[in-house]
C-alpha cells in the first residue's frame, strides 16, 4: 500500500518552482497548493478564514502565520488531497517549517519529501530583470533566453509587453537577499531531518521536471515497502 506523501519545492523567485509544481502536480495526480492560491480562494468563496485573511491583504500585509496554518489544515482535508500533494513556496520562515510538520505527522502524512530548487544569483537576475509580460494575454518572455519576434510587442496578440515592478534589478537584488536571509535555516532544518534534495533549476524545464519527477518516484516506491 502507497503512503499518502508531502512534497515542499523550496527555491528562490525565478527558479521555475510554480512551474515545475503545477508539471509535477498534474503527472503524478497530487493537488498543486500554492498559499497566495489558498488565500485568494478563501477569499473569493468568503470563508470564515477567507473573511479573516481580506482587510489584511488589502492593506498589503502578511497574513499571520495561525490564519495560515488552519487554511492547510482545511485544504489538506479535502479528497484532493488523500494522495500526496506539492506545497509551492511554502513554508518561507522556520516556524512555519515546525507547525507544518505538526500538521503532516497529525494528519498522516508522515515527514515531507523537500526539494531545494537551487539557481545561481547572475542566472536568477537575468531570467527575473529579462521577464517582460504581455498586457492583453499575460504570455510571459524574457529578453535574453525567451525574447518577441518584436521588441515590446507579444508575438500572439500585438498587445504591449510590460515589466512587474517587482522584476526592476534593484527590487530583484533586495528579493533574493531576502530570500536567502529567510531560506537558509529551513534548508539547514530539513537537511538535518534527512528529508532535503537538491535540483539544479538553472538546466532546461523538461531537465528540470525530470529530476523532479524521479525524486517523486523513488520516495513514492520507498512508501510502497513499508
Amino acid at each position: 500500500m502507497s503512503h499518502k506523501r508531502a512534497f515542499i519545492f523550496l527555491g528562490p523567485p525565478g527558479a521555475g518552482k510554480g512551474t515545475q509544481a503545477k508539471r509535477v502536480a498534474q503527472r503524478s495526480g497530487m493537488a498543486h497548493l500554492s498559499t497566495g492560491d489558498m488565500l485568494r480562494e478563501a477569499v473569493s468563496r468568503g470563508t470564515e478564514l477567507g473573511k479573516l485573511a481580506k482587510p489584511i491583504m488589502e492593506r498589503g500585509e502578511l497574513v499571520p502565520d495561525d490564519l495560515v496554518m488552519k487554511m492547510i489544515e482545511e485544504r489538506l482535508a479535502r479528497p484532493d488531497s488523500a494522495a500526496g500533494f506539492i506545497f509551492d513556496g511554502f513554508p518561507r520562515t522556520l516556524p512555519q517549517a515546525e507547525r507544518l510538520d505538526g500538521i503532516l505527522e497529525s494528519a498522516g502524512f508522515g515527514k515531507p519529501v523537500v526539494v531545494d530548487l537551487s539557481v545561481s544569483h547572475d542566472k536568477l537576475l537575468r531570467r527575473l530583470t529579462g521577464r517582460w509580460t504581455c498586457s492583453v494575454g499575460g504570455e510571459i518572455y524574457n529578453v535574453y533566453d525567451a525574447p518577441p519576434k518584436t521588441p515590446g510587442i507579444c508575438d500572439n496578440d500585438g498587445g504591449k509587453l510590460v515589466q512587474r515592478a517587482d522584476d526592476r534589478a534593484e527590487v530583484v537584488k533586495e528579493r533574493l537577499a531576502a530570500y536567502e536571509r529567510a531560506t537558509k535555516p529551513l534548508t539547514d532544518y530539513y537537511q538535518r531531518q534527512g528529508v532535503l534534495h537538491t535540483v539544479d533549476a538553472a538546466a532546461n524545464v523538461d531537465e528540470v521536471s525530470r529530476a523532479l519527477s524521479e525524486i517523486v518516484e523513488r520516495a513514492e516506491r520507498r512508501d510502497g515497502h513499508l
